[in-house]
């Protein structure tokens, strides 16, 4: 059985819910969904330049987990480009928010 994952400090919400391409109906596409860590962790590293480090101390994980988590949405983000899907922006439940601040 795999361990409970742990609540992660999100510290961005999407503009928007969803990216595809232009004028194909979201009904005719297949998609990829982004998780909120996943989003937070290209804009802590890709987006602000952080190092793995000081990105993963402020999602409050692990370095090797936030590598796994980079490596994850990068893939998603490449394969939508390349393949004409669309990515659905998932927004981190308030819930998490709430623990990941108390534990600060």
């Amino acid at each position: 059985m795999a361990r409970p994952k742990l609540a992660r400090r999100i510290g961005c919400r999407p503009a928007y819910s969803c990216f595809k391409p232009n004028g194909v109906p979201m009904s005719e596409l297949s998609h990829h969904q982004l998780a909120a860590d996943e989003l937070e962790a290209i804009r802590l590293v890709d987006l602000m330049g952080l190092q793995q480090q000081p990105a993963a101390e402020q999602l409050g994980v692990s370095r090797q987990t936030l590598g796994n988590i980079l490596a994850s949405a990068r893939k998603k983000i490449a394969q939508a480009l390349v393949e004409g899907m669309a990515l659905e922006l998932q927004s981190a439940p308030l819930a998490d928010k709430q623990a990941a601040n108390n534990k600060e």
